[in-house]
């Protein structure tokens, strides 16, 4: 391998090199966000537990929905992504709507990330003190405050190590895009390595690219965690005691 041919190429087609870092942040990103959303919902319904006086249509309801969670969780996070792109968008493409590719990548991303954030929600949810809702509910908090103002921004803060990572993993992922012929950074290398003939230096310029993305990932999301955790604002563990939980109520009675 020459280095003087990598840096002859990176000269050359750098604008190329460009239009593909660009497009593999707009579908990472977008995807990543997009997941978390759907990972909320799935995640955070999967999370509820219904009450022993709940009617039977409500635990019919639930446990149907529980379901049909599942079974979303199990086949994206049970089949390729590669496999997903190419059976959605010919799928969509064929028979409903002709979209375009840029709109079919971050469905495609958004949708296999929402099956993994929707584990790490769940997960999330799951780990907070019991305690913690037990306090809110006696400050008189709805169930839907409960969860919104306390249950979630804990959950998330706890998960976000992990939710990070997803958005490492789709800015990596997101090279089997290519599939679908989405101008991402990997289809760029490909066309200059098909052009120049040299696929040694072509991918080893990628293979940089990629690590300085992943690499500058870690550190804002490093950031992001740190002033997360140096802003927390929860309930203290101590208010979740019978004497805490008897002084909320006679706050909120007065």
């Amino acid at each position: 391998m020459s280095f003087a041919k990598c840096i002859e190429i990176l000269s050359k087609y750098y604008l190329s090199f460009l239009l593909g870092i660009r497009t593999t942040l707009i579908v990472a990103i977008s995807g990543t966000l997009f997941g978390l959303m759907i990972g909320l919902l799935v995640g955070g319904f999967r999370a509820i537990r219904l009450d022993k006086t709940a009617s039977g249509t409500k635990k019919t309801v639930k446990k149907l929905l529980d379901i049909i969670g599942r079974i979303y969780i199990e086949v994206f996070r049970g089949t390729p992504m590669m496999v997903q792109a190419v059976f959605i968008y010919y799928l969509v493409y064929t028979n409903i709507v002709r979209w375009d590719k840029m709109t079919a990548a971050i469905f495609v991303i958004s949708i296999n990330t929402g099956a993994y954030m929707a584990e790490i929600v769940r997960s999330g949810i799951q780990a907070i003190d019991p305690g913690q809702n037990e306090a809110a509910r006696s400050l008189g908090m709805s169930s839907m405050q409960t969860m919104m103002d306390v249950i979630l921004p804990q959950a998330i803060r706890n998960a976000f190590p992990a939710i990070g990572n997803e958005l490492i993993v789709n800015i990596k992922d997101s090279s089997v895009l290519m599939i679908i012929s989405i101008t991402e950074l990997m289809f760029q290398s490909n066309s200059i390595a098909g052009t120049t003939y040299r696929f040694t230096e072509t991918y080893f310029l990628t293979a940089a690219i990629y690590l300085i993305l992943t690499g500058l990932s870690s550190i804002i999301l490093g950031m992001i965690e740190k002033r997360m955790n140096h802003t927390r604002t929860s309930l203290p563990q101590s208010d979740t005691s019978f004497s805490s939980i008897s002084l909320a109520n006679k706050g909120a009675k007065s």
